[in-house]
């Protein structure tokens, strides 16, 4: 056995194990081990004398994390999935014969802290009050030969939790064992998109997939990551939005669409920023934005119940409403507001000044919706925190959406800004083939121009609409910002279970 990288600690429990096997005992057995219970329903349920006969044949099986020898019998403790629960082993107890091997070897001297071990046994109270097993069956279900941070608890409180993100993020898997209320974050947000599924399935929507890798990465303007295909030998691209899948299918005669889907966008990495995350759009037939705007808040209510039981949620020291109705600003009065600055009659060039007045980093490769788009993310994002529709935005920065009815040079749009971040954007979707591929054309001269974010033009969308696409609405809302908000967490990281990293330096 090559031990040469290896800790101390690591040498030992490589020796403990081959001990293991000396004595006939396989550390990863592979049979079926019959746990009937769990940590959290015995604490939970055991009441004592008036039902200790329910828990009188208990069997559960995990992790080992602590242990206190008291020479004939160890006090331990035993953490499931569900939580943690001591242990009572007493040696004439899983070892009635004459041979104390089990106890006096296997368990005083070659069992450790990260073991996964199963017990058999009945629930008791300690004098000290605490609901224990007293077992009476101990099975070896898996050595562990990498020791764990060691985290102290004393009644309940913990001193010293792991909390170096280097190691929490880039080993999860112990992050998850050593801080188990980091489950809790990663359960809130399964509830929170079962909710949103619930949600969508009882207004009739229809959960659909599409493609991951296309042959063009349309419906946002962002850089894409690009791959090849080999067996067509043409470049393909990790998705970057789904849209204009989902719209197709509205074409194709579906009346309601959603998937949640991973994207990927070859971007920058920040506390609310990972180059894969995750999206849920929907698209329905018939609609508008201004209905769009109410199903979001109804959505977001039902989601934020689900996850914390009331609407409220605290993130950070703020307190953020999601009950409806959520308020509503157009974009060009948000600037006007913070600014103090009116930029709706403005062109171009005279926005590009403005921007630079404001000390505002703009180039010759941005657009007039790119300027518009710089202003109000320096000088208004940060200002919406409870939840905010920005709505009407300038035509130029929305390729994919409707005109408006009533207001000429702008669009039928709105984002929906939470804490300071977009959480949402959502559009009456474009529908027109002939406005729409003007528009693609309109991308493509910003492409020339050095905007490598600017969208490509997709034909075969073109086509599908060309055979004529309902009026529609659509949205994307970014499940990672909001169960960010909803589980209060101040980094994209700590609601993904494996966020990107670079790769480790083994030298």
């Amino acid at each position: 056995m090559a031990t040469q990288h290896l800790s101390e600690q690591e040498i030992i429990r490589r020796e403990k194990l081959a001990e293991l096997q000396k004595l006939g005992i396989d550390a990863y057995p592979a049979a079926l081990y019959p746990v009937n219970t769990t940590a959290a329903y015995i604490k939970s349920n055991y009441k004592g004398e008036e039902n200790k006969s329910d828990f009188a044949n208990v069997c559960v099986a995990g992790r080992m994390m602590s242990i206190r020898d008291m020479g004939k019998a160890s006090f331990a403790v035993l953490q499931d999935s569900s939580g943690k629960i001591q242990l009572y082993i007493k040696r004439d107890e899983i070892c009635p014969g004459e041979d104390k091997t089990l106890y006096d070897k296997v368990w005083k001297h070659l069992t450790d802290i990260g073991d996964i071990i199963g017990v058999k046994g009945y629930v008791f109270t300690t004098k000290t009050g605490e609901t224990s097993i007293h077992v009476h069956e101990l099975t070896f279900l898996a050595k562990s030969i990498r020791p764990l941070p060691i985290v102290k608890e004393k009644e309940g409180e913990t001193f010293d939790a792991v909390t170096d993100p280097e190691f929490r993020y880039r080993q999860r898997y112990a992050d998850l064992i050593i801080n188990p209320q980091v489950k809790d974050t990663f359960i809130k947000r399964t509830k929170m998109i079962n909710a949103m599924r619930d949600f969508l399935n009882g207004q009739g929507g229809l959960e659909v997939d599409t493609p991951v890798l296309q042959s063009i990465p349309g419906g946002a303007a962002a850089r894409p990551f690009i791959t090849h295909h080999n067996a067509l030998d043409v470049p393909f691209y990790l998705r970057i939005a789904n849209e204009l899948y989902l719209k197709r299918l509205i074409v194709g005669g579906f009346d309601w669409v959603y998937e949640f889907s991973r994207n990927f966008r070859n971007e920058g990495m920040d506390r609310t920023h990972n180059p894969e995350f995750t999206i849920l759009e929907f698209y329905v037939a018939y609609k508008d934005y201004f209905w769009m705007m109410e199903t979001t808040e109804q959505l977001l209510e039902s989601a934020a119940i689900a996850v914390n039981g009331v609407t409220n949620a605290k993130v950070g020291d703020i307190d953020i409403d999601f009950k409806a109705p959520y308020k509503r600003i157009s974009i060009y009065d948000a600037i006007k507001e913070y600014t103090g600055v009116d930029v709706s009659k403005m062109d171009e060039s005279q926005l590009r000044d403005t921007c630079r007045q404001l000390k505002i980093s703009v180039d010759n490769s941005m657009g007039k919706g790119k300027l518009i788009d710089e202003l109000f993310s320096e000088k208004c994002e940060h200002h919406f925190i409870q939840p905010t529709f920005v709505i009407d935005y300038p035509v130029e920065m929305s390729p994919l959406t409707k005109k408006h009815r009533s207001k000429a040079q702008l669009v039928e749009r709105f984002e929906l800004m939470i804490n300071g971040k977009e959480i949402a954007n959502a559009y009456s979707e474009l529908n027109d083939p002939i406005d729409q591929r003007e528009r693609f054309e309109e991308q493509v001269k910003l492409k020339e121009r050095g905007d490598d974010e600017a969208m490509f033009i997709d034909n075969d969308f073109l086509r599908s609409l060309e055979y004529g696409m309902p009026p529609t609405s659509g949205i994307g809302i970014g499940i990672d910002r909001l169960c960010m908000l909803l589980t209060n967490q101040s980094s994209i990281q700590d609601v993904l279970l494996f966020p990107q990293m670079r790769p480790e330096n083994h030298d």
